[in-house]
């Protein structure tokens, strides 16, 4: 197995990223694990959510680059249940999860020939 280049993201990583942009800018500024988990199997059909703990360990790296950050909800605000740790994308995260948009944009034109040549 090949050790990742420094500063390089998974795929895993990039994905939350990506839903964590979409979840911002549909006004939903924070989000926990489990929720994220859902909205990623709902919206995408991410099947990158392979053993347990995988996403909060994904968590945690995003937000030891800064890219994430996290706190714990309000005691008030669990009304019965275990409190939830929130995470809300940097404006640092919000930079990579566009950079990575538009690479991947830019890497599905350049597959699609008929596209590519097409004029404007």
């Amino acid at each position: 197995m090949s050790r990742r280049k420094p500063g390089a993201l998974l795929p895993l990583e990039t994905e939350i990223l990506d839903v964590a942009l979409s979840m911002l800018r549909s006004e939903q500024a924070t989000f926990h694990g489990f929720g994220l988990a859902q909205t990623m199997r709902e919206e995408t059909g991410s099947r990158s959510l392979t053993g347990h703990g995988t996403l909060y360990k994904a968590l945690s790296r995003l937000e030891e680059r800064g890219l994430l950050t996290s706190r714990w909800e309000d005691a008030a605000a669990a009304e019965g249940r275990p409190r939830r740790r929130l995470y809300e994308l940097t404006r640092q995260g919000a930079h990579v999860a566009e950079q990575a948009r538009s690479d991947r944009a830019g890497e599905a034109a350049a597959r699609s020939p008929r596209l590519a040549s097409e004029p404007a």
